[in-house]
């Protein structure tokens, strides 16, 4: 799927970043992907993304439209061109645009579920929640930090918002294709956060995920970060 450039703001993007067995992460990834391995675990994650002045590359911001969004990923890594890639894998898309719902996956890339979210802010403090029409629910509260956690499997602030800023293309799948957008930021700044409650029904499911084989690792703050989605070529499934 080709889309033109799209241009506009990222409001706020928080990161909440976890780590997974990787023989689960394998199970969950399709071929041509592969999990991405740091010391020994997968990475995955929810973005939530609240977007502004998003339109096509040229016109006006006044002519952009905003909403929030939420993307479940997996950190992945691929063989094109005799050439390792990388990225992340999106199982599923959510968002609070009828917009996005009605175009995913037929003029924008990925199927997006519609989602009702509840998000208050302010003082450095965060809380975003959503509820999606399949069920789907997710729910975190967090607070800027000056510091990184050292509990993380990265080894510091540095590492962390390197390895994220390399996995810039993800893929969501439709029907017998993934599709491809890849984010190009002409910023790219992040501050931790200390988060006091996360819980997501999609790391949550048992049946994806057994008893622990996922844990919280590390959630990072972005905000007022121009940007620019385009398409990348689609995979198609084996």
């Amino acid at each position: 799927m080709r889309i033109p450039t799209i241009t506009g703001i990222i409001d706020r993007r928080i990161l909440v970043n976890f780590t997974v067995d990787p023989d689960i992460a394998k199970a969950i990834v399709p071929f041509p992907f592969k999990p991405k391995i740091v010391d020994g675990r997968a990475i995955a994650g929810i973005c939530l993304i609240r977007l502004k002045h998003v339109r096509l590359k040229g016109l006006p911001a006044f002519m952009g439209v905003g909403s929030e969004n939420g993307a479940h990923r997996i950190a992945v890594e691929w063989e094109e061109g005799n050439q390792l890639k990388e990225g992340v894998y999106i199982p599923r898309r959510d968002t609070s645009s009828l917009f996005n719902v009605a175009t995913g996956g037929r003029i924008f890339p990925g199927r997006h579920f519609r989602a009702k979210f509840d998000v208050k802010e302010g003082g450095g403090n965060y809380h975003i929640a959503f509820k999606s029409t399949d069920g789907t629910t997710i729910n975190i509260d967090a607070t800027i930090k000056e510091t990184f956690g050292d509990q993380s499997i990265f080894k510091d602030l540095n590492a962390a918002s390197d390895f994220f800023k390399a996995g810039s293309t993800g893929y969501s799948p439709n029907g017998s294709r993934y599709e491809g957008l890849s984010l190009k930021t002409h910023k790219w700044e992040v501050r931790p956060l200390a988060v006091s409650n996360v819980a997501s029904s999609y790391f949550e499911n048992k049946q994806l995920f057994p008893a622990g084989s996922v844990m919280f690792d590390n959630a990072l703050l972005m905000e007022n970060i121009p940007h620019e989605w385009s398409s990348v070529s689609d995979k198609i499934c084996c």
